[in-house]
């Protein structure tokens, strides 16, 4: 397995890395090093109005400063919608995508007239109004690209390998979810598929805040005869008020003008051992050692 293992680390460039993202760097790093494989950097800049300029730059920067380089170039995503565009004409051909004219307003009232109530903070289980089958788009203009959840194979399991048995019935809990936005841009689900078989990876090691992704990208990695990567998620660094730790709501930037303190703290959240303190390449070969593989 050890010749196998492809691992990556996939930041949005919106803006520097703070702690929480430097926890699952970190993560995913010694997990390819623990099983002698590959780790790469891919930029996640498909939602290029979030995008921050020079940010890409910034957080190479800051990973190299704690020892954390890419194996192989960096990719950007916003240079591959090419490949995007071809992933979704497969599912059309195929029957698993379809254009959809609803806005977030059609959506809810579509529900309230169903009797559905959101939960709040979760999203709205879209209710397959522009469906082919259903009439589909009725004239209206398509609006984006959603993909077709199979409601008889819609239920998901798979192994986590930090947090174990997983099961997400997508058709229930998400329904058919976007792949193009209404924006033109790319949808992170279809995005991070393709490339994750682009290049080869065969573990993914994320913040656990992704977990709920993961069943939406196992359907879409089954429609398009795609491989399956195995899923590790990691803790979250959390904030004053025990929500995730992100740019979103305000987290500074990771001071690193204490290499090795920044990792030791990292390290601390993911349950390594704290060495005495040491250099970055010691602590980091340390880790590797100590890593649950």
């Amino acid at each position: 397995m050890a010749a196998m293992y492809r691992g990556r680390f996939a930041p949005s460039p919106t803006g520097p890395l703070h702690a929480g993202s430097l926890v699952a760097a970190l993560a995913s790093w010694l997990d390819a090093r623990a099983h002698g494989g590959v780790w790469l950097v891919r930029m996640e800049d498909v939602d290029t109005p979030r995008c921050v300029p020079g940010a890409d730059g910034t957080i190479l920067r800051q990973l190299e400063t704690c020892g954390l380089v890419s194996d192989e170039p960096v990719l950007w995503q916003s240079q591959r919608g090419a490949h995007y565009q071809q992933a979704l004409d497969r599912l059309v051909a195929a029957g698993r995508a379809y254009p959809c004219a609803c806005s977030r307003k059609d959506i809810e009232a579509a529900l309230q007239a169903q009797g559905v109530v959101r939960e709040r903070h979760h999203s709205a289980v879209y209710p397959g109004t522009c469906r082919p089958e259903r009439g589909g788009l009725r004239g209206k203009p398509a609006r984006a690209w959603r993909f077709a959840v199979q409601p008889l194979r819609s239920e998901v399991r798979w192994t986590d390998r930090q947090l174990g048995p997983q099961a997400q019935d997508v058709a229930t809990e998400v329904g058919d979810f976007v792949l193009k936005r209404a924006d033109g841009l790319w949808a992170y689900q279809l995005a991070v598929v393709v490339d994750d078989a682009a290049q080869g990876i065969t573990h993914v090691v994320r913040g656990e805040d992704l977990v709920d992704n993961t069943a939406r990208q196992i359907l879409l990695q089954q429609a398009l005869d795609l491989p399956t990567p195995a899923y590790r998620h990691t803790p979250l660094v959390l904030g004053d008020h025990g929500e995730k730790l992100s740019k979103q709501n305000g987290a500074q930037a990771l001071d690193l003008s204490d290499p090795p303190a920044a990792l030791m703290q990292a390290a601390q959240v993911l349950g390594l051992p704290t060495p005495a303190r040491d250099t970055v390449t010691n602590l980091l070969a340390a880790w590797t050692k100590a890593w649950p593989a």
